[in-house]
């Protein structure tokens, strides 16, 4: 590395941009693993060398360099971290994020484990690389409690402009899938569904609408396989609206409403579009969730993208009931919380409705932040009481 451009390596910051490579050693390919000295050759840190702007994604920090088994070492460090939260063994949720990606000192590494089911998303060439070690350290880590692992990589991967195989089964098999969430039970479309299957990083805020829905009418919006509804309607909400675009997910919604039953509410089901949706809805909802895919996946979206959340936002703050409350939330990187409030705050002026902010939410527990890469947030959410 160039003499002075080192303090962030120091200070366990993952990224290390091209700018600050001084020389390299050999001739060194996307994805290739990669040691970092500083400017008087002491050894700083290992990762893996990355094309673009972010040159090395590191994985570990010195001062002494990395064991053999790191992956195995890793992946116990983070199923540990899991435990102490106490997400393991546990009766009522047999679903949760394993590794997230920097957070855990794996860059570009995504790993949800569902009842059994470990799920990798490579999001860099390195970790896609290293794909079947991981594989081998979680046989090991988790033993005859690991029923098959599955790598679902391409999709993520080819956003990037790499090419990678098919996704697979790295070890054993599986075909339906069901976890428990607080009790509720979902099946997980791992194979097809988005992601790797379902959106565990709402875990808490699902639970959290929960506390407010008895009684209530509830709107979902963007429901994908209906996590928010299930939670309402289990919680006595009299009556749940659950909407998306996607035929494909309403129907994991119904399969989803079959496995937890119980509930004494009415359910509607709707396919369209929300930004259409929106302007003709009912004025009677007392709880609207706002959970959109991301509007903005880049920093040169960022206009177009809050445009984009200031349109559902106004419109569901003009249409909700007097005394409502709206879950919005944010998963665009590219728009920080600031702005994301921001925001909001305009929406509110538009909408000619007095708000009050009653929760600033974020991801569940098992997908932390790095106090040294604070770029891992992602997911920004509010909870507004709206007179």
């Amino acid at each position: 590395m160039k003499k002075g451009r080192d303090e962030s390596v120091k200070r366990f910051h993952p990224w290390i941009f091209s700018g600050a490579i001084d020389s390299v050693e050999g001739e060194i390919i996307d994805g290739d693993p990669v040691e970092v000295y500083d400017s008087t050759g002491n050894y700083l840190a290992s990762g893996h060398a990355s094309a673009g702007s972010i040159a090395v994604k590191v994985f570990w920090f010195g001062p002494a360099k990395p064991l053999d088994d790191i992956w195995y070492l890793k992946l116990s460090q983070a199923y540990n971290r899991r435990g102490n939260l106490g997400l393991l063994n546990n009766p009522d949720s047999n679903a949760y994020r394993l590794v997230f990606s920097e957070a855990d000192g794996l860059p570009g590494l995504v790993i949800d484990y569902y009842n059994g089911v470990a799920v990798i998303q490579a999001h860099s060439m390195g970790m896609y690389m290293v794909k079947q070690d991981i594989c081998a350290a979680l046989v090991r880590l988790y033993g005859k409690e690991l029923v098959a692992v599955y790598n679902k990589s391409k999709e993520a991967l080819a956003k990037s402009g790499i090419h990678s195989d098919a996704d697979s089964f790295l070890f054993g098999n599986a075909t339906e899938l069901i976890i428990k969430e607080n009790g509720h039970n979902f099946s997980i479309d791992f194979i097809e569904g988005q992601k790797t299957g379902f959106f565990l990083d709402q875990r808490d805020n699902r639970a959290l609408l929960a506390t407010y829905s008895k009684g209530k009418k509830v709107l979902n919006t963007f429901c994908y396989t209906g996590g928010f509804s299930i939670y309402a309607l289990a919680a006595g909400a009299s009556h749940v609206t659950s909407l998306d675009a996607s035929k494909k997910a309403i129907d994991a919604v119904e399969r989803n409403l079959k496995l937890n039953n119980g509930y004494k509410g009415t359910h509607e089901s709707v396919v369209a579009d929300a930004k259409v949706w929106l302007p003709s809805m009912d004025t009677d909802y007392d709880i609207i969730v706002l959970d959109p895919p991301a509007f903005a996946k880049r920093r040169a979206d960022m206009h177009k993208g809050l445009q984009g959340y200031k349109f559902i936002n106004t419109t569901a703050l003009a249409k909700i009931k007097s005394g409502g409350l709206l879950f919005t939330f944010s998963c665009s990187q590219a728009i920080d919380r600031d702005q994301f409030t921001s925001m909001i705050m305009s929406s509110a002026l538009d909408a000619k409705r007095n708000v009050r902010i009653i929760y600033h939410l974020g991801h569940s527990a098992d997908h932390p932040v790095s106090i040294f890469h604070p770029e891992g947030e992602y997911l920004k959410g509010l909870v507004l009481q709206v007179d």
